[in-house]
């Protein structure tokens, strides 16, 4: 898949393309099934697919005292959108001078002068342009002016559409078996292994650290039922993953790190190796114990519930 930062990156394609757009964060299975659809109708009209989403968030831009946590990264995202067969992906930075477009300006010189665009897909919902003008009915009639056709996808979902802003929520909350349902996939998080206070590995359950600020949202607080994958490795092994401060340790920094099962520290360095942890299902919330000794009984029960629930 092409990646294309702002218009200036864009190559102007003589064949025309198939556009959607959109946020994207997630990338759910509603997310996929716009996507994937976009990269068939090219495929099938001798067309190339490209998507086009914003980097930041719009709602962030325009509400910065509240600005929006995403759930996945731009890289994440990428490769995501990449997976569904799309040709290129348009990644355009989205400041206040881009949203002050009318709907007709943003159509004709992204669609029209820089894509190529052949064809639009959009939801029904779809707003654009300056104080979100734009509309479907706006869409169309711009397209019978510049000459490209609109196609619409009605809403997808079970119990409701698949939704971003839910996704978020369930996070947020820690229950990430129903983002998993959303998601179409296990939500993850990606970043480097680093070295902790070595806790863990003292009271015989060494764990991988994962850097600060990693890729992809960090749900609740708690202990997790999940997958840990390493760079250089094709294998997934499977893991109880902590989130949290450590509280029985007084601790203050929110960290995220992974047991994995059955490996022992000295035959499993892994540090400064990439690691991306997938949540299979939260297994309790965060807890302050008052000795060790209750800590360690706590640390065996959790890992018995991780291999029910991987079934390892």
């Amino acid at each position: 898949m092409e990646l294309y930062h702002g218009l200036g990156e864009v190559e102007v394609d003589a064949i025309g393309t198939v556009v959607t757009l959109g946020n994207f964060d997630g990338v759910h299975r509603g997310h996929q099934t716009v996507l994937t659809t976009v990269a068939g109708l090219a495929r099938q009209e001798g067309l190339r697919s490209i998507a086009m989403t914003f980097d930041p968030h719009p709602r962030t831009v325009h509400r910065p005292e509240e600005p929006t946590v995403m759930i996945t990264s731009t890289r994440q995202r990428a490769d995501l959108i990449a997976a569904t067969g799309i040709d290129g992906l348009l990644i355009q930075p989205y400041d206040l001078d881009f949203a002050a477009q009318s709907a007709e300006e943003f159509v004709r010189r992204y669609f029209v002068e820089a894509l190529r665009a052949k064809i639009v897909v959009v939801g029904d919902d779809v707003r654009f342009g300056k104080d979100n003008e734009g509309t479907i009915e706006t869409l169309c009639r711009l397209g019978e002016k510049f000459g490209f056709r609109t196609e619409t996808i009605d809403e997808v979902g079970r119990g409701g559409r698949y939704s971003s802003s839910r996704v978020r929520e369930q996070l947020t909350a820690g229950d990430v078996a129903e983002a998993a349902d959303q998601l179409g996939r296990y939500h993850a998080l990606h970043g480097t292994v680093v070295h902790g206070d070595a806790r863990g590995r003292d009271l015989g359950f060494p764990t991988a650290n994962l850097s600060e600020n990693p890729d992809g949202l960090v749900p609740a607080d708690g202990v997790y039922a999940g997958w840990a994958t390493f760079s250089g490795e094709d294998q997934s092994y499977p893991a109880a993953i902590s989130v949290g401060t450590n509280p029985t340790f007084q601790g203050q920094v929110r960290r995220v790190e992974a047991y994995v099962l059955d490996k022992e520290f000295g035959e499993f360095d892994v540090y400064d190796r990439e690691m991306t942890l997938e949540f299979v299902s939260r297994i309790r919330g965060q807890v302050a114990f008052t000795g060790l000794d209750d800590l360690i009984v706590q640390m065996h029960e959790d890992i018995a519930d991780v291999r029910e629930v991987l079934h390892t």
